[in-house]
């Protein structure tokens, strides 16, 4: 054993100790940091496996549901829910609400994450099989150096693994089962296997998801497979001009004369377009005009129950909703309309403004645990919609729209809702609609009479009928609060 005592050491021979101490500290520096790099570009080391806390267990943010926060002045739903049933009341609401999550959650929504350095290759998008069929998985392979032995492993859950064409010398177990197991001797011959590998769906569902575990020694991978029922197209015949592109739909009820000069108008710049109506009067009146189609309704069915027939009998690509006391101007320019929504064919709703009055909003909207989501109403829209600056993308628009039929059918307007209804549909639509504003398209308001007779009675509800629509939105949107 060596050792040094400082007062029998000279400066020169500590300077010389201290010199070797540093130069071999740096080379242990040098040979660490080679041998780490070279490990990392070398597919064959045995790199440790990644943390599965951080690859395999992390999920999606909405199968991980939280608490979201009522904003001070947001009204509290479940004041407004029957408190004699309430507990029965939020026992159905659960149970549906369960089954909607199982109806719109699948695999897919699993939060995935590629591991680094991996030498495994795999589709990470777009793979896309019919239910109970066999399709091939395209670019599987390992990229990793020469070596005596190779084995991969794959496995599934709501379908079965095999190789096609697969011959006697080829070592592969659990052809046609859930987990596949491929061994050789030639990285050529392993790969040669894996491009053969295909999945067939066992478990039928028009829209769901699987996915695949995909591993080779310490290295694992996994990535999705899309399960889905093609879908057969719906095109409409748009045919040259305005009048079979457009249906223009109103509701009316109880206020006949303001209906017929809303007529006029569109008579005035649109002589030939189809105008479909849903009259819910309590005495109700034909109303006489070319190309005019007229449904009536049990008295007092309501708005929404209205906008359901007046959009169900459109056979045009788009409608135009307006409301009956709507007047058509030289700024009510619906070709415009349709030209936005035929260069961005995303949109399913473009509004304008009536008057000065645009309103147009953004929905705020927070999932939350088993007492509910929080939703917000904001004045305000999102961004301009590309080539259109003078439109925006928001979430919701006044009560003068172009809808694209076939989309908002898909939504629908509840028919619970009968007169404090508006932002709801946009509510329900919220995710499903993508929905554009563009105020310089504008629709005016018909001068205000001084009486409406029988009208005025149910043009301001009661409060009874405000409370009903928040109870509503507290079971059917699973929500606790919304502050408008």
């Amino acid at each position: 054993m060596i050792s040094f005592s400082y007062s029998t050491m000279t400066s020169s021979s500590l300077g010389k100790f201290i010199l070797i101490i540093c130069a071999t500290a740096f080379f242990t520096v040098i040979i660490y940091v080679y041998q780490t790099n070279m490990a990392r570009s070398s597919p064959d080391v045995q790199l440790p496996p990644p943390s599965s806390n951080r690859i395999y267990n992390l999920k999606g943010r909405s199968q991980q549901p939280s608490q979201c926060s009522c904003l001070e002045g947001a009204q509290k739903l479940r004041d407004y829910v029957n408190k004699d049933k309430f507990g029965e009341i939020t026992r159905r609401r659960a149970e549906e609400y369960k089954k909607y999550q199982m109806r719109k959650t699948s695999k897919l929504n699993q939060l995935l994450f590629a591991p680094p350095n991996s030498p495994l290759q795999y589709p990470i998008q777009g793979f896309i099989v019919t239910p109970l069929h066999t399709s091939l998985i395209p670019g599987l392979s390992v990229h990793a150096a020469q070596k005596q032995h190779f084995q991969v492993t794959l496995s599934v859950t709501s379908g079965v693994l095999a190789v096609q064409d697969l011959q006697d010398m080829d070592k592969v177990k659990g052809q046609g089962e859930k987990v596949l197991s491929i061994s050789t001797s030639s990285l050529q011959s392993l790969n040669d296997l894996l491009e053969r590998v295909s999945y067939t769906s066992t478990v039928y569902s028009i829209k769901s998801g699987d996915l695949v575990h995909f591993t080779f020694g310490q290295h694992k991978a996994i990535f999705p497979i899309v399960i889905k029922q093609p879908t057969v197209p719906v095109l409409y015949d748009q045919g040259d001009d305005i009048n079979s592109q457009v249906t223009i739909t109103t509701k009316t009820f109880l206020r006949y004369p303001e209906l017929n000069h809303l007529i006029r108008t569109i008579r005035r710049f649109y002589k030939d377009i189809k105008i479909i109506i849903a009259d819910d009067s309590f005495d109700q009146q034909k109303v006489n005009s070319t190309n005019t189609e007229q449904y009536f309704l049990p008295p007092s069915q309501g708005w929404f129950a209205g906008r359901n027939l007046a959009v169900s009998q459109v056979t045009t690509k788009y409608f135009l909703w307006v409301d009956d006391d709507f007047e058509f101007t030289n700024n009510t320019k619906i070709e415009k309309f349709v030209e936005i929504m035929e260069a961005i064919p995303e949109l399913d709703v473009v509004g304008g403004s009536v008057g000065s009055n645009t309103f147009s909003f953004k929905l705020i909207f927070e999932d939350g645990d088993e007492e509910g989501g929080c939703l917000r109403r904001v004045t305000g829209s999102y961004q301009p919609i590309p080539g259109f600056p003078n439109c925006v993308f928001t979430s919701g628009v006044v009560n003068f729209f172009m809808g694209r039929t076939d989309a908002v059918r898909k939504v629908g307007f509840d028919p619970l809702l009968k007169r404090v209804a508006h932002s709801e549909f946009f509510m329900d639509g919220l995710g499903e609609l993508l929905v554009g504003s563009c105020p310089k398209i504008s629709i005016s308001h018909q001068p205000k009479k001084s009486t409406h007779g029988e009208y005025d009675k149910y043009r301001h509800p009661p409060s009874s009928d405000t409370n009903s629509k928040l109870a509503l939105h507290f079971f059917k949107n699973h929500l606790k609060c919304v502050n408008y």
